[in-house]
């Protein structure tokens, strides 16, 4: 998704240090190899165990490539770990979950197949999404469909799953789509009533804006000057993040109107690179996920 303008944003160079944070099923990753020379190095991450068999099959005997099972909150310490820190050239999160997750309904992503309520990126980690939603509160279980998925029916969802689950826990996706769709008294065009509610539940699960925030916070250390960082978001509490980090990290945190010289010794350390990109109509077209992705790249200036 977005690969040429990923491609474009890195600003690839044939013996540079790369690193994607979110290997998925490797179409950047391969986009980027295809660009490096022998000197060039690849590192890749992945918290899906999945993607990580996947990049093996794939580029396990490529001398450029390497890849560790891990959240992506964990890459400043894989750079340390390889002595790259303040080396890395261009590095891509690419947030959310991947097509083949979605489309595989073991998993538990989707609301249109049926499959075990699960929504772990690293099934052998943490709770399900159903161990969750039997366990918690009502309070609870509003606060983090209206906090991750600004679901305004939060409240009320909240309520039919904790009558449903007094009587049979809530072990697949379908039997919560349609206990959510039920519950919702209002339907959005051209969107599933769980829609919003599946999101704010994985999000949940994997702890993904915690991950994000923490990650953020490591990347201008690992980049080299003038290196570059890209990050794909998929709905607006992702690129708020990124756009306001971003932004602090150019402009510095504004002081307030009371003491306007508070921040004027700031030294930025990195710079936005043009404005936020979208993908293709005719991406859109190919494929109806990308049209609600977000390319935001920045780079390191110091």
């Amino acid at each position: 998704m977005l690969i040429k303008e990923v491609l474009t944003g890195l600003s690839i160079q044939a013996d540079g240090v790369y690193v994607d944070g979110t290997f998925g099923r490797g179409g950047h990753a391969g986009a980027i190899l295809a660009m490096l020379g022998p000197e060039g190095r690849l590192l890749a991450m992945d918290k899906d165990p999945e993607a990580v068999q996947s990049a093996t099959r794939q580029f396990g005997g490529d001398p450029r490539f390497e890849i560790k099972q891990g959240s992506f909150a964990m890459l400043g310490r894989m750079v340390a770990q390889q002595h790259l820190q303040g080396q890395v050239n261009g590095l891509l999160l690419d947030l959310g979950v991947s097509s083949p997750q979605l489309d595989d309904a073991s998993r538990g992503f989707s609301f249109s197949e049926d499959g075990p309520l699960d929504m772990r990126m690293d099934p052998a980690q943490g709770l399900s999404a159903a161990q969750w939603l039997q366990e918690a509160d009502e309070q609870e279980i509003s606060r983090v469909l209206k906090t991750y998925g600004e679901e305004r029916f939060s409240r009320r969802i909240a309520r039919a799953i904790i009558a449903a689950r007094s009587t049979q826990a809530l072990q697949t996706t379908r039997q919560l789509a349609e206990l959510i769709a039920a519950a919702v008294p209002v339907r959005e065009k051209h969107k599933h009533p769980a829609t919003r509610s599946f999101q704010a539940i994985r999000i949940f699960i994997n702890h993904e804006l915690d991950d994000l925030r923490a990650v953020l916070q490591q990347l201008p250390d690992m980049l080299a000057p003038h290196g570059r960082m890209a990050v794909i978001s998929f709905h607006s509490l992702e690129d708020r993040i990124v756009k306001r980090f971003i932004r602090d990290e150019y402009r510095g945190e504004q002081p307030p109107q009371q003491f306007p010289l508070a921040g004027m010794d700031y030294s930025p350390r990195l710079k936005p690179v043009g404005k936020a990109i979208h993908a293709s109509d005719e991406e859109v077209a190919a494929n109806p996920r990308a049209r609600s992705a977000v390319l935001r790249v920045a780079e390191r200036l110091q």
